[in-house]
């Protein structure tokens, strides 16, 4: 049984920073709408279903006194949480339901590629570049989130904008296979977040192997979240964050709101 405070107790360290307006609440989550951008999928794959509200009742309706809604949406929409059981390579591994909550909850890293996705849409992101980042900031968090901004966020109101994708298919960031396979094996961080539509970039079908952040990682048993919004608010480390997808028996993933806890400047006044 988790362990109950006994009523009555102290506040707690955490309690009394958020009292005394010591912490903030960043929401790292895009908002979820029928205008959402959803990646389209080839012919022969499952198309991924957009966001839709149905309302079932309104209290401007004669005899109605609430408004509801029916959702409709794929697991992999918006702002969204992707369980280790999403991909091929952890089938045997968790659901979303699974995941257990200590896990949900974690400190994390904000490695920014800005500039170098400004200059390249298929900008990869390889082990160099976070043994570099290691050097000046320290090693990734044990249990911990790598958050890699690209300045993507930027272009997620336009699905075109957003995808960019030409004749050759998306042209987005990512991770280059030798990175995704080194952050799966050779770390020991509990995901990957991103700013794009997925983990992978637009171009990871070509890859070899295909779609190498989401075998690696989810065949490791981590998770990735994506489709991230102000991420330039973050510090590059000492931030928490609390990925909170929907308790889904069975599922894959699940649309999540995600929030970024950092230190509020009144902390050092």
């Amino acid at each position: 049984m988790p362990h109950r405070p006994a009523a009555g107790s102290s506040p707690t360290a955490l309690a009394d920073a958020f009292s005394r307006g010591h912490i903030d609440v960043v929401d790292l989550t895009a908002t979820l709408s029928e205008a959402t951008p959803v990646l389209p999928l080839p012919p022969e794959m499952a198309a991924i279903p957009r966001f839709r509200l149905e309302q079932l009742a309104h209290y401007d309706d004669p005899a109605e006194i609430s408004l509801q809604n029916a959702i409709h949406t794929g697991e992999h929409v918006g702002t969204h949480f992707d369980a280790p059981r999403h991909w091929w390579s952890g089938r045997e591994l968790e659901d979303v339901a699974a995941v257990p909550a200590r896990r949900l909850v974690a400190p994390a890293v904000v490695l920014d590629a800005v500039r170098e996705c400004q200059q390249n849409p298929d900008f990869l992101l390889e082990v160099e570049h976070i043994l570099s980042w290691q050097e000046q900031h320290g090693p990734l968090p044990d249990g911990g989130w790598l958050l890699y901004r690209t300045g993507w966020d930027a272009r997620s109101h336009d699905q075109d904008l957003f995808l960019n994708a030409d004749d050759a298919g998306p042209h987005t960031p990512g991770l280059s296979p030798e990175c995704a396979r080194w952050l799966a094996e050779e770390t020991n961080i509990a995901g990957l977040g991103v700013e794009t539509v997925g983990t992978d970039a637009g171009q990871a079908f070509r890859f070899d192997p295909p779609f190498p952040a989401h075998r690696y990682l989810l065949g490791a048993g981590k998770y990735g979240v994506t489709q991230l919004q102000n991420l330039a608010l973050l510090p590059p480390t000492g931030a928490v964050i609390v990925v909170a997808p929907l308790k889904i028996a069975g599922g894959s993933g699940s649309p999540a709101r995600v929030l970024a806890l950092v230190a509020a400047p009144a902390a050092f006044g």
